[in-house]
């Protein structure tokens, strides 16, 4: 593909032109997926460019005396995209049910306010895994004629994009579904006129300069086709699999337990606040030391001193949120990767016990 499609699409000679065809065929294949025209589909370099375009657009476009309102457990990229863009002072904080759920309730009550100029909540918490009801909020979105965005990066491959139409903006990154890194898309409303994510030449209809990497796109709309024609099929029995690991965990390390247990969550990710004693960031060098990659929460705020912002919007004390575990899962994750896990998690716990329980005599 790469040698076949590496001319410029907005070339006037024939290669080109043929390397264009392809390019406008990837985003109706795109379009027609999803469910909606084509024109709503734009190119991007992923989740946190689309984020900063569509906060850009809305400072130009809404009212500067209503603010946004955004749920509390939003990615970082979201969250520092609103901060640039509208300042602190104009963002409205929704808030989240200790199950790691944006209020239905508050968003409604704001919404017949009539105090905010758009609403921004994710489908599925990049944490927790914790689905949001970004269905219910369209809907209720529309009757108040405000735009909705919504980030879907964690939802996007793993469950059905049906209705993601219906939000009013929508984007998702490509390396969340098997696709390569430094790519993505949003939806935008249809029509709509304005959005310049950046100034150049025509390319993305003059809503993103540059050439686009044709190659790159093919790679993201084959493996977003894939998974969700064929992946997100298998959801329950992937949903099973997780089920088995944190129930042999529970049994395996007594006092940890689920964040969002008991809450529809995606299949792939569990976050485990673990058992009092040593800190997550010891469990993720010993766990390392077995072959298991886990995280301490968002790979985009390691090296943060602060505790999470979405275990704390959801209660959770910071003590409780410097013992978490954030473990990821992918479609080839058998039942022998969960049985292994949870073994090192066991004897993890077992290893540093003691080491949590040594009274200083000094």
């Amino acid at each position: 593909m790469v040698e076949e499609a590496w001319q410029n699409p907005s070339s006037p000679y024939r290669a080109g032109a043929r390397v264009g065809v392809r390019l406008k065929a990837f985003r109706e294949r795109l379009a027609t997926l999803l469910g909606c025209k084509s024109s709503r589909v734009v190119f991007t370099g992923g989740a946190t460019e689309s984020a900063h375009a569509i906060a850009q657009h809305l400072a130009r476009t809404v009212p500067a005396t209503v603010k946004v309102a955004v749920s509390a457990i939003e990615h970082p990229c979201v969250i520092e995209a609103l901060r640039t863009h509208f300042g602190s002072a104009r963002l409205a904080w929704l808030p989240v049910e200790p199950s790691g759920v944006v209020s239905l309730a508050a968003v409604r009550e704001g919404l017949a306010a009539s105090s905010w100029g758009a609403v921004w909540v994710m489908a599925a918490n990049n944490e927790t895994g914790v689905l949001q009801p970004w269905h219910q909020i369209a809907a209720a979105c529309r009757e108040a004629r405000l735009p909705l965005v919504c980030d879907a990066s964690q939802w996007v491959g793993k469950l059905s994009v049906g209705g993601l139409v219906d939000v009013d903006w929508a984007f998702a990154a490509a390396h969340k579904f098997g696709g390569p890194k430094g790519m993505g898309f949003l939806l935008r409303p249809e029509p709509e006129n304005g959005l310049c994510i950046r100034a150049g030449g025509s390319q993305e209809s003059g809503q993103r300069a540059g050439t686009e990497d044709v190659p790159g796109i093919a790679a993201m709309v084959a493996a977003l086709i894939d998974a969700d024609t064929t992946k997100v099929l298998h959801e329950e029995g992937r949903i099973r699999l997780r089920t088995e690991f944190e129930n042999e965990v529970g049994r395996s390390l007594p006092g940890c337990r689920v964040v969002g247990a008991g809450q529809e969550r995606l299949w792939n990710t569990v976050s485990l606040i673990l058992p009092a004693g040593a800190e997550n960031h010891r469990w993720v060098t010993h766990l390392d030391k077995r072959g298991f990659e886990v995280s301490t929460g968002s790979a985009c705020s390691t090296g943060s001193e602060s505790p999470s912002h979405v275990l704390a919007a959801m209660g959770v004390s910071g003590p409780e949120s410097r013992r978490v575990l954030r473990i990821s899962a992918g479609w080839t994750t058998t039942r022998e990767d969960w049985s292994g896990l949870a073994a090192a998690l066991a004897v993890v716990g077992a290893e540093l016990k003691p080491a949590a329980n040594v009274i200083s005599m000094g």
